[in-house]
């Protein structure tokens, strides 16, 4: 390699050495170096040894590569850097036997006369060796006086800015980057919009997504970039696309005063076509009378001059649109722009076929001055009228005419945009058979009948012209407006075909619909000073695009860049730095790619569990795991495991600030339950607590079947609780609900959508009101589409995200898509007044379904008609996207319920709060004597423990006692006996209702306002089936908390020394 590269050893200066670090590899590395780089360099300096591996460890197959990065950024930092974690050089290698030396310190490096090298070795698994040795590259030459003097840099009028991404939301980040990029250099700080613009479209990678922001300073382009980032639509913006550009080339009619002027200003490359074209054009045009003021001037004569007089003149008009329009051509090639297919009409097809190359630029003015002088040269009169109509209707129009009249139709502009010409008695009698058939009409300011008969004098005297003109084949697709066809055969290269092209029509529309039809040119540019022939591409092909190069009215730099920038966010090929070059922009610094950071790390999955292992069946559902049918029962039990991390939807339905399992998933895991024990249809289900899921953790879901009792129903219960929780832990219920079978198939559809004489609403901000009222729904729950209504029904279409679609399979019904269906009411439910009870703030929410079936399942998007049958309540009828029912629900009952409401009905979940009781010391032996006690029912309980009570059957009793004279007694123990057996639930209803009864009498009795009554059970805080107790001591914790001191709770073990202890406390409480 050395002998190769006519170098010695002593010319490099330091190794990046593959390194291994271990104690074959390295000794092996470092006596090769010893053998080679380190001999013959007599007593210079060493060659220094070091390896990167010491500060990234070992890259692999980039090994080779860090080093070189290293090497690299060595030369530039003019510095050796340290290897780390050296302490002394290996004993496993002969060090004395050549000059080499660690770098166990960094080193300057400097340049110098000496050219500085390093080599750099990286040795693959395979047995593949590389070594490469790294020069430094010599320094720039500094300019020659011929080099230094350039011309002056010009300043753009307008600057663009491209930007651009692989997503319309990576093009967004790009702009916002580059918005705070400026602002972190505010005051004068920022670089020149003109070094931003070259930076930007020099440096970085066109990708799809593409915007160009046009703007005369700073500021203004600052503004259009913070509104692209924003999302606003004030800059040109695009994705690419396939597609063909089409050049279009102006006629006649479309000249103005001063077209061209800023341009030749800010543009050298523009000015110097001008200047060369209009001096051709001056020597074609010098033959002719009336020609002697130079085209340029009167170009850009000053308004109102006799000099602009001259402009509507033909041998003008004609000339300066070519000059313009070749100019323009030029100044489009410098930027790296060329057409696919031309086509003009008129005198802009001559432009239209120099931009194609049939002729050089001296041979083509010289045609274009040939024909405009000729043209002017001819008698003045003859008329053209613009008539509305087909080629047929106007041709029929015509023939109506004698023979001799001299009119014809002189262009075809769209599909009932005609142009007739010639006579000006006969032109004006088109136009009044026209009017009386309904057409508009219009007179053009002409000052010739062009391409009409008027046009045969000048005919024999161009033919000499176009036959001194030298033709070549097009080099690119044209279209001829003669025919209307592709140009070929004797097409343009032909005296004959110029000449025929004065007398024939324009068939500029059929030359149109061949550039975008046949040549699938869907890029329309009209090279011209104003957009003529754009109106009518539009009007008659619809391209994807049609713009002008120029515009009346507008700057010129700014209205020819704003037309490359839409041909260039479309896909057109454009060299921004031909945009630059002469503006002595340089680049700079700007912010990187804005990337759309997403997340790839597989997440760890749970170990699959084979559940036949363990004796138990496979739900087959994305919510549930295992099922188990119980020996000896027709009971189902369901189990499942929910989290965020297994169910990653279940995060986006997040209620204040925790995740609830949304009323829909019930729906789904009860018609699922109805699947496993044959009932397809369910008839209630009831919601009794929230679902909360742990960001961290799972909750365990345990649903039970119960068997029905002879044809009925079957019930089902949807329990919950923490997982990892305690044994004892008691389950949350979460729902109950009935399931039936035999559902009869659905007779309807919801084919016609959306029905006629629905009005759309909007959808706009609801899930940020929704936001407001604390349910903060994430991407997979934002599925509502579209919202219309049609009396009190609503019709809804929702849809599942791209990324969520295809788990729609697994499901009967995804609980997201159908509660995205639900949001539809939030659309419709007005916001309450402030001072009524369901305050803004507040969510319709799922409360009870009743008759939910499904006809099909796995529908990713969904179409649904919500019908009102009461306030909060709504029947439902989901279908598929061709109308082809999906689910139907009977009537679901809602509830206004804001976040704080669901929280608090939530189960406190890994609560640290438990029920227990706390042993009181023994209250003395002797109660003491209480005062006027009495006991509602069985008193001997109380007597056997020695304590005088007396017994009253009822409160009843007791007023009627109290009518006769009886004293009133400070307290009232009132003993509630438990229920069991048979019939146990009629009993605990019974006792509930009759406690109830006895709290209002005793509420409303006057007599006993300062008395207590004490509610007794017996054994209801320690035994959990202790129905009426559960009951009973709920009722009264309720009346103690509205009527403090008018109730107590006590609860005894039915021992005579409970009664003594609760007289003893009792007493204490009176006094």
């Amino acid at each position: 390699m050395l002998s190769s590269a006519r170098l010695s050893a002593s010319d490099v200066d330091a190794v990046e050495a593959h390194g291994t670090g271990t104690r074959l590899g390295d000794p092996i590395e470092a006596q090769a170096l010893l053998a080679t780089y380190g001999q013959g360099r007599d007593g210079g300096e060493p060659l220094w040894l070091g390896s990167i591996k010491s500060n990234l460890g070992h890259t692999q197959a980039a090994a080779g590569a860090a080093g070189i990065i290293k090497v690299v950024m060595a030369l530039a930092a003019e510095r050796l850097p340290r290897t780390l974690h050296v302490d002394q050089p290996s004993s496993h290698v002969d060090w004395a036997s050549g000059s080499v030396e660690l770098l166990t310190e960094a080193r300057e490096w400097p340049r110098a006369e000496r050219t500085r090298r390093a080599a750099v070795s990286s040795f693959g698994i395979s047995g593949t060796n590389a070594h490469v040795i790294i020069e430094e590259a010599p320094e720039s030459p500094a300019p020659t006086p011929d080099a230094a003097e350039e011309p002056p840099p010009v300043d753009l009028p307008a600057v663009p800015w491209v930007l651009s991404g692989r997503t319309p939301e990576a093009l967004r980040g790009q702009a916002a980057r580059l918005a705070a990029f400026l602002d972190e250099r505010a005051d004068g700080q920022d670089p020149p919009p003109a070094d931003v613009g070259f930076s930007l479209a020099t440096t970085r990678t066109a990708l799809d997504h593409r915007a160009v922001v046009l703007g005369s300073d700073r500021d203004g382009l600052y503004e259009s970039v913070v509104a692209l980032a924003n999302g606003g639509p004030s800059v040109v913006s695009g994705v690419v696309s396939e597609g063909r550009t089409g050049w279009m080339f102006t006629g006649q009619g479309s000249q103005r005063l001063g077209m061209g002027r800023e341009l030749y200003a800010a543009f050298p490359v523009f000015a110097k076509t001008l200047d060369e074209v209009c001096g051709h054009l001056d020597a074609g045009l010098a033959g002719g009378p009336g020609f002697g003021v130079a085209l340029r001037e009167v170009l850009f004569a000053a308004e109102g001059s006799a000099e602009a007089a001259l402009l509507d003149r033909t041998g003008y008009a004609q000339s300066a649109l070519f000059a313009v329009q070749v100019s323009l051509v030029e100044l489009l090639r410098s930027w790296g722009m060329g057409p696919d297919v031309v086509l003009g009409h008129s005198i802009g097809e001559l432009a239209a076929a120099y931009a194609a190359g049939v002729f050089d630029l001296a041979d083509a003015a010289r045609l274009v001055a040939g024909r405009a002088r000729l043209m002017q040269g001819l008698p003045s009169g003859g008329a053209m009228a613009a008539v509305e109509g087909t080629e047929a209707e106007v041709a029929d129009i015509l023939g109506g005419f004698a023979e001799g009249e001299r009119a014809t139709v002189a262009a075809v502009n769209g599909p009932t945009a005609v142009v007739v010409s010639g006579g000006e008695d006969v032109v004006e009698r088109v136009m009044a058979v026209a009017r009386e058939r309904g057409r508009r009409v219009s007179r053009l300011r002409v000052s010739h009948a062009f391409h009409s008969p008027l046009m045969e004098p000048m005919l024999a005297e161009f033919a000499e012209v176009a036959a001194g003109v030298a033709y070549r084949q097009p080099v690119l697709p044209a279209v001829s407006t003669v025919t209307g066809a592709l140009v070929g055969g004797q097409d343009w290269v032909t005296p004959e075909y110029w000449v025929d092209q004065v007398r024939r029509p324009v068939r500029f529309h059929d030359a149109l619909l061949t550039a975008s039809g046949e040549q699938g040119a869907s890029w329309l540019l009209e090279v011209g000073p104003d957009p003529v022939l754009s109106a009518l591409a539009r009007a008659g092909a619809e391209p994807a695009v049609a713009v002008s190069t120029l515009r009346a009215g507008r700057a010129e730099a700014e209205a020819v860049l704003t037309a490359v920038a839409e041909l260039y966010v479309r896909g057109a090929g454009v060299d921004w730095s031909g945009v630059f070059a002469g503006t002595g922009a340089r680049r700079v610094e700007l912010p990187t790619y804005a990337f759309q950071r997403e997340r790839y790390w597989l997440d760890n999955p749970r170990p699959a569990i084979d559940t036949s292992g363990l004796g138990l069946g496979a739900a087959g559902h994305p919510m549930l795991g295992a099922t188990v049918r119980l020996a000896d029962s027709d009971t189902a039990v369901l189990q499942s495991r929910l989290s965020a991390a297994t169910h990653p939807w279940l995060a986006d339905h997040v209620v204040g600030s925790s995740i609830v399992v949304p009323g829909t998933a019930y729906v789904e895991l009860a018609v699922q339950a109805g699947d496993q024990v044959g009932c397809d249809r369910v008839e209630e289900l009831t919601l009794r607590s929230p679902m909360v899921v742990p960001r961290d953790g799972a909750v365990q879901v345990q649903i039970a079947i119960e068997p029905a009792e002879g044809e009925g129903p079957r019930t089902v219960r949807i329990h919950s609780r923490t997982e990892g929780a305690p044994a004892d832990r008691p389950w949350t219920l979460n729902a109950t609900g009935t399931l039936t079978a035999d559902q009869p198939a659905a007779d309807w559809d919801l084919r016609a959508w959306p029905p006629a004489g629905a009005e759309p609403m909007p959808v706009d901000g609801l899930y940020e009101r929704l936001a407001g009222t604390g349910m903060a729904y994430g991407p997979v729950f934002r599925g509502l589409r579209e919202v219309w209504r049609l009396g009190d029904d609503l019709f809804v279409t929702a849809a599942l995200p791209e990324e969520a679609k295809a788990d729609a399979t697994g499901f009967g019904l995804h609980p997201a898509l159908l509660d995205s269906v639900l949001h539809a009411l939030g659309v419709d439910y007005p916001a309450p007044a402030p001072d009524e009870a369901d305050s803004p703030g507040k969510a319709l929410l799922p409360f009870l379904w009743s008759g939910v079936s499904l006809s099909a399942v796995g529908a990713p998007e969904v179409r649904a008609q919500l019908s009102v049958r009461a306030p909060g309540e709504v029947g439902l009828r989901v279908a598929d996207t061709s109308g082809e029912p999906v689910a139907e629900v009977d009537a679901l009952v809602l509830r206004p319920v804001s976040a704080t409401d669901t929280a608090a009905a939530a189960p406190a979940v890994d609560s640290l709060f438990r029920l227990d009781w706390t042993p009181a010391p023994a209250p003395a032996a002797d109660p003491g004597e209480p005062e006027a006690w009495t006991v509602l029912g069985d008193a001997r309980p109380w007597q056997d423990a020695g304590i005088p009570v007396t017994g009253r059957a009822d409160l009843a009793e007791l007023v009627t006692a109290l009518d006769g004279g009886a004293d009133v007694p400070g307290t009232v123990l009132l003993p509630v006996t438990r229920a069991g057996g048979a019939g146990a639930e009629a009993r605990v209803t019974e006792a509930v209702s009759g406690v109830l009864r006895v709290v209002r009498e005793w509420l409303a009795e006057p007599r006993l306002a300062t008395s207590r009554l004490a509610v007794l059970t017996s054994g209801a805080v320690v035994e959990s089936d202790d129905l009426v107790g559960a009951g009973v001591w709920g009722l009264v914790r309720s009346a103690i908390t509205e009527n403090p001191g008018r109730f107590v709770l006590a609860d005894t073990d039915g021992e005579q020394a409970s009664y003594e202890a609760l007289a003893t406390s009792l007493t204490d409480l009176a006094e």
